[in-house]
């Protein structure tokens, strides 16, 4: 095992779909359609309920959006480890964009997109 936790995932989900020959089908097309069917699965558990209900979801609730949430990063961390991203460092690059596009002066208090001011 390695000692990143991100890692340890990737090669787990690895070793998971050579040992039932799903590599075949776990072309990035494919990976990028499951993730989002997961995540859409994701929200359908948030449908409908009131923002105060979406904060606190009762035991059953978590359980499934636990669930979900889970397979939306499998997908995801399957997908970029086809792709060879660095999951990681693009997720620090992405925040430093961010930070140009949504200077903390500019921005503090709205949810105006970086094209609004």
């Amino acid at each position: 095992m390695h000692t990143n936790p991100l890692e340890d995932l990737t090669q787990r989900l690895r070793e998971f779909a050579a040992a039932r020959d799903w590599d075949r089908f776990h072309t990035p097309k494919n990976l990028a359609m499951a993730l989002v069917a997961e995540a859409g699965e994701l929200a359908a558990e948030f449908q409908w309920l009131t923002e105060a209900q979406s904060a606190a979801p009762d035991a059953d609730q978590m359980a499934r959006i636990r669930a979900e949430s889970a397979d939306v990063l499998l997908y995801l961390i399957r997908l970029a480890d086809k792709l060879g991203v660095d999951l990681v460092a693009a997720a620090h690059a992405k925040i430093e964009d961010n930070g140009r596009r949504y200077p903390a002066d500019k921005v503090r208090g709205s949810a105006k997109k970086y094209t609004e001011y």
